[in-house]
């Protein structure tokens, strides 16, 4: 007996590959889940989130890629675009001759287009869309990162002890998403539940050859060594549904050679298939089980979305402040300048008095040390300015490397606006509209409804598990009758009867593969059933604990909403509070210097007149510069207070004519509004002061 190698290797291949076209096809043309979505436009023409302008550089990462026409795209890796480290166009529009002459509206419009603390929170957007993309496939959350970022030095961010925007999660807190925190607070049981058949299809297939040559230590073993080969071509689907409906398909095949003259077929196909449906009908039944993490999922991009608002609105309230701070430190600036340019002037003339005898020395060494502390005053005023500066430069900037920018001097080209009444507006509408805009309160309200939703498939996990589960199935044999088994005549040992062979066989020597695969549907061998299995976990400790956990962190979590909204109250009352403080500061300032000027002026008659010394008039000076200062810083300090009611009410970017979609994309296009400002007049340079009259003061750009 003879073993040809190429007669089994060329049919098995030709049977190799019809399974692996067949294959192909199962993987082109997948049964769809109800929760996966339509195919996706290209990533450039992705849509912006409802209710926004498309974002110019943010992809919508919530849509995987599209599979048709080239369905390999699905396994290739998406390339993240490099993180934009440039300034925007905008700064070196306000630059001239090394100077930036910068309003409080164009320092807003550079913070939303260049500041890193967005920058950073504007990643929190495409995770959000990732983690999403994730939930519809079936698999578990990974959280977003959705507190606020507040990385960059300088400016003060309002509030009650400080933690003003402690959102959910973020830098400053935790990140949501599972057995992490929110608004500090445990969330362990968020998204635990009964068990994810993926949504996505699972196709699994095992292509393989076998070569196998036993020797035979039995008797009746026909010849010493067997030699078996065989072709394996197996191919799983699995796919998992939102009601909890599972379906798993089997497609196996096998094709056999051998020399041993005992087996009827050789070569030798067999083919099944199984076509399975499992449906949970306690534990893991219904939509809400089965989709709990889409839904938390969406609700975390919702936050992110929130969130980005909040951190907005901090950058901004925080860029603000720094304004008016830079805006004090450029007017303390003058005003020291001033005052030393004043007591020089008054050195100088005691100085030629003192020479021809109609003043006293000691006024000369009163003089020269009013000159020595001025001069110490403007250096440490200089010194703030240029430091409060450097802040603002990198807080409106990516990047400061560039010596242009790094040595520019800032000039803010707006100054405080004080209304002549205040607009009386109630206490309690106040809070009405803090209880209605407040970032913080959405994004817990979001999360009080994700917390919701897992206690539900929380207690749904407490239920014992019951499957039932139907299939069907066939399987069918093809090839041909062993050449060197013969039929059986007396006296002929291995041999073979067609009566008694496989029906396909009874009445043909060869049956192909497309034979063998009409027998899985012809009814020839059916494998039908339907069955169920039931789990009952004694006691069911693990699930008690898991449900009452879910209930507790739920029940805190409310709780923990209605202390936030008392906080707001409070936040309310007191920027309130704090706009009258600051408003009746300002008049009381502006009342000193009025006080202090005419002061100066009637001391300035007496010495006309010999009544008073240079002496006094000096300290008149110092008097009216302490008040003009006081005055800038009061201004300064009322102008935060209106920012600090209008972050307190939700309402400081609606009121600061500012756009969020703007600030998605980095790219502002109409210039905001900050209320409360007026344009500066006369900006002259520092190193140009205004030079006074003989024996008056000058006028200082304090006073406005």
């Amino acid at each position: 007996m003879s073993f040809t190698f190429s007669r089994v290797i060329k049919p098995a291949r030709r049977f190799v590959w019809r399974v692996v076209t067949l294959a192909l096809c199962a993987c082109i043309l997948p049964l769809r889940s109800p929760a996966q979505d339509p195919p996706a436009a290209p990533a450039q023409q992705s849509e912006g989130r409802a209710g926004q302008t498309p974002a110019l550089h943010l992809e919508d990462y919530s849509r995987p890629q599209p599979a048709f026409p080239h369905f390999l795209r699905s396994y290739e890796a998406r390339q993240v675009p490099e993180p934009n480290l440039g300034n925007s166009p905008r700064i070196d529009t306000l630059m001239r001759d090394g100077k930036i002459y910068l309003s409080i509206d164009d320092a807003v419009a550079l913070a939303l287009e260049n500041n890193l603390d967005i920058d950073i929170a504007r990643y929190n957007l495409n995770i959000a869309d990732t983690d999403y993309l994730r939930a519809k496939s079936g698999a578990s959350i990974l959280g977003v990162n959705a507190g606020i970022v507040q990385n960059t030095p300088g400016g003060g961010v309002g509030g009650l002890g400080g933690t003003v925007g402690s959102g959910t999660g973020g830098t400053t807190v935790a990140a949501s998403g599972i057995g992490t925190g929110t608004n500090g607070l445990a969330q362990s049981t968020l998204g635990i539940g009964s068990t994810i058949t993926g949504f996505d299809p699972i196709i699994t297939s095992t292509l393989q050859f076998d070569k196998n040559d036993t020797e035979s230590v039995s008797i009746l073993s026909p010849v010493p060594v067997v030699g078996q080969n065989t072709y394996t071509a197996n191919f799983s689907y699995l796919q998992g549904f939102e009601w909890g409906t599972a379906l798993s398909i089997g497609f196996n095949n096998t094709h056999q050679t051998t020399n041993n003259p005992a087996n009827l077929l050789s070569p030798e196909l067999a083919s099944s298939f199984q076509f399975k449906v499992t449906q949970n009908l306690l534990q893991g039944f219904g939509s809400l089980a089965n989709t709990r993490f889409i839904r938390i999922a969406k609700n975390n991009r919702e936050i992110s979305d929130v969130a980005f608002r909040l951190q907005t609105i901090t950058t901004v309230d925080q860029i603000e402040d720094m304004y008016w701070d830079l805006v004090y430190a450029f007017e303390n600036v003058r005003v020291q300048q001033e005052a030393l340019t004043y007591a020089e002037k008054a050195l100088s003339d005691s100085k030629q008095q003192a020479q021809v005898g109609t003043a006293a020395p000691i006024q000369v060494v009163s003089a020269q040390s009013t000159v020595s502390t001025d001069q110490q005053n403007l250096i440490l005023a200089q010194n703030n300015l240029q430091l409060e500066e450097l802040l603002v430069k990198n807080a409106l900037s990516r990047s400061i490397e560039d010596p242009v920018l790094a040595e520019a001097e800032v000039i803010p080209a707006s100054t405080m606006a004080i209304p002549q009444e205040e607009a009386a507006v109630p206490t309690q509408d106040l809070i009405n509209e803090a209880l209605s805009h407040r970032a913080e309160l959405v994004e817990s309200r979001i999360d009080l409804n994700s917390r919701d939703l897992s206690a539900k498939a929380v207690r749904n996990a407490m239920l014992p598990t019951l499957d039932a589960f139907a299939y069907y199935g066939g399987s069918g044999v093809g090839g041909n009758i062993n050449p060197i088994l013969p039929l059986c005549t007396p006296g002929v040992t291995y041999c073979y009867t067609p009566a008694t062979n496989p029906p396909p066989f009874r009445s043909a020597t060869t049956v192909g593969y497309g034979g063998t695969l009409n027998q899985l549907v012809n009814s020839t061998a059916p494998d039908k059933g339907v069955g169920i299995i039931l789990n009952i976990p004694l006691r069911n400790r693990e699930a008690q604990a898991n449900q009452v956990r879910a209930q507790l962190e739920y029940r805190q979590a409310q709780v923990r909403l209605h202390q936030l909204e008392n906080q707001i109250r409070i936040e309310v009352r007191n920027a309130q509070f704090d706009v009258k403080q600051n408003r009746a500061a300002v008049e009381a300032a502006q009342s000193a210097v009025d006080l202090a000027r005419q002061t100066l002026d009637a001391d300035q008659q007496k010495l006309k007149v010999g009544l008073t010394t240079t002496t006094a008039i000096l300290q008149d000076v110092s008097t009216l510069t302490t008040t003009e200062s006081n005055l800038v810083s009061a201004k300064a300090a009322y102008e935060k207070s209106r920012i600090e009611l209008d972050r307190a009410t939700g309402l400081l970017l609606d009121h600061a004519g500012i756009d969020v979609a703007e600030a998605t994309r980095g790219q502002v296009t109409r210039l905001p509004h900050v209320p409360y400002v007026a344009p500066r007049q006369n900006v002259a340079p520092l190193d140009q002061p205004s030079q006074p009259q003989s024996g008056a003061p000058p006028q200082s750009e304090g006073q406005m």
